[in-house]
């Protein structure tokens, strides 16, 4: 019983074996041209649309750099048309000190009012 189970079963793997090595396949070679030339048209189209990008890009670029080079000049410019200083440094404390001692007369003068003092001084 066994060697007829046996023979079955080896005739059976070997049908299967060639019954699978029959089956037809689709060419290869008709699937990927069409595939590859797709690619190839993509490819295409992804390099122009980044070469329009990159000029766009590099005249974007140059009037950028242009306009940073005028607004420097119109800084430099601006900068060298400063007036100079009103008053130098020296100038300046001696106008804040007498400002200072003419306000303090002036509310020295205020405070004490219009009280009668004796003026034993003047005698």
């Amino acid at each position: 019983m066994r060697s007829i189970t046996l023979s079955l079963l080896a005739t059976l793997l070997l049908t299967c074996a060639l019954a699978q090595a029959e089956e037809e396949t689709i060419p290869p070679a008709a699937a990927p041209s069409t595939e590859a030339q797709a690619l190839q048209e993509r490819l295409a189209q992804s390099e122009q649309l980044r070469n329009e990008e990159a000029a766009g890009n590099a005249a974007q670029l140059q009037r950028l750099r242009q306009e940073n080079q005028r607004l420097r000049l119109q800084l430099k410019e601006s900068q060298a048309q400063t007036q100079p200083a009103l008053l130098s440094e020296e100038q300046t404390w001696f106008a804040l000190g007498a400002g200072l001692s003419l306000i303090s007369v002036l509310l020295g003068a205020l405070l004490r009012g219009s009280r009668k003092t004796r003026r034993e001084w003047i005698n």
